[in-house]
């Protein structure tokens, strides 16, 4: 029996109510959906980012001092010559500000002096001769800092010109292009002109909203804070036992300081993503749940159709109809209701979607989300209405004429 049109609408005007509820379930499941999908799968491509830095062997320590009579410059020193020496240590290093967490200080790069020009907004991490080591990031171009290059600042003898500076190969592809930035001139949050003299492989430094590779590195020891960064590198499979035995001789060698945070970067970066992580779950489970209730609105829809239908099904099958040709009505009714909900979810998608790139700054929304969002929502939509159409096709000619 040839299926046409009159039928699926006919159907639809005896119960408008359930097909347009049903539609709107559809496009609002659909705009969840597929905006869900495009947040979770960039929460995982920016989870999925290589650190740059060795997470398994590396850990950092904060100190903070307690008194008047704390002097960083002296307590660090002391604090790198014992871990320097402590069996285990691969290499220890004094920053200020810890990569992979939001804790540190980013600044404004650019090529012209002021705010002329251009510029990056970078991670600051200052870092003395052992820093890169540390981190075990390699150099790409130019060479590494001496040890006469580290600069002690202090608050009453603040020096704000930074002579030489290491910069991510990220930062320096942002600010030079194509152009070799090795060598070349740049400022670094003020006035006075910074040489780069190396260029490393990426690497995520303090993570502060800015990319997470953009990081300049200056040969410095803040001691303006009474605080500091003690990064250190164990070797391979040693990192438990030179964690333990740094926090316990460093917790205790000065009664000006306690230790404020004592993190290893594997921990760091789960804590990074630790929001991100949770968005990604919730919204899959909200996306799931929604996904179910849609179903299970379909099936109920489907289900009241057959049983207040019953007479019209068995004229149907009197007439000639055969049990597929009773599913494939049903199921082409819910392919007409789940076409409207789908284009009514496709506009109110691209509408979210608008609105979380002029709100969030998040990257428009790609229409194969929609593509892949409209197919798993009509195959579920129609196993959805599967059982229904098969019960409706159960039913046997005397039954229905029985109601005549």
């Amino acid at each position: 029996m040839a299926l046409t049109s009159h039928p699926l609408l006919s159907a639809l005007r005896r119960n408008p109510t359930g097909a347009v509820l049903i539609a709107l379930q559809i496009g609002i499941t659909l705009a969840i959906l597929v905006n869900a999908a495009a947040i979770v799968t960039r929460a995982i491509q920016k989870m999925s980012r290589p650190s740059g830095v060795d997470t398994r062997d590396t850990f950092v320590m904060t100190m903070v001092g307690l008194s008047k009579n704390f002097n960083v410059y002296s307590t660090s020193s002391a604090d790198l010559a014992y871990l320097r020496h402590l069996p285990g240590v691969a290499a220890a290093s004094i920053v200020f500000g810890t990569p992979l967490t939001d804790n540190g200080s980013d600044t404004s790069v650019g090529r012209s002096p002021g705010s002329r020009g251009p510029t990056v907004t970078s991670a600051l991490l200052p870092v003395d001769q052992q820093g890169l080591r540390t981190l075990d990031v390699a150099l790409i171009a130019g060479r590494n800092f001496r040890g006469s290059e580290i600069r002690v600042p202090s608050a009453a003898h603040p020096d704000p010109r930074i002579g030489e500076v290491i910069v991510t190969q990220a930062l320096a592809h942002a600010l030079f292009a194509h152009q070799s930035a090795l060598g070349q001139t740049i400022y670094v949050g003020s006035h006075t002109p910074s040489t780069i003299i190396g260029i490393t492989r990426n690497f995520m430094g303090p993570q502060l909203g800015q990319h997470a590779y953009d990081t300049v590195l200056a040969p410095e020891i803040v001691t303006q804070y009474d605080m500091y960064d003690l990064l250190v590198r164990t070797r391979p499979g040693q990192r438990a036992a030179v964690f333990r035995a740094a926090k316990r001789h460093i917790g205790t060698a000065d009664p000006n300081a306690v230790i404020g945070q004592a993190v290893t970067f594997a921990h760091a970066k789960r804590l990074l993503y630790s929001g991100l992580r949770d968005l990604a779950i919730f919204l899959s489970f909200l996306t799931l749940v929604m996904l179910a209730l849609c179903c299970l609105g379909i099936f109920g829809l489907g289900t009241f159709n057959v049983a207040t239908r019953t007479r019209q099904i068995g004229i149907r099958r009197a007439l000639g109809a055969r049990r597929r040709d009773i599913v494939a009505l049903f199921l082409a009714e819910n392919a007409l209701v789940v076409a409207i909900g789908a284009i009514f979810g496709c506009l109110l998608a691209l509408a979210i979607g608008q609105w979380l790139t002029d709100h969030d700054g998040v990257a428009r929304l790609d229409p194969w989300y929609l593509l892949v969002g409209v197919a798993i929502l009509a195959l579920t939509s129609q196993l959805a209405a599967w059982q229904p159409a098969r019960r409706a096709a159960r039913i046997p000619p005397s039954v229905a004429t029985r109601t005549i």
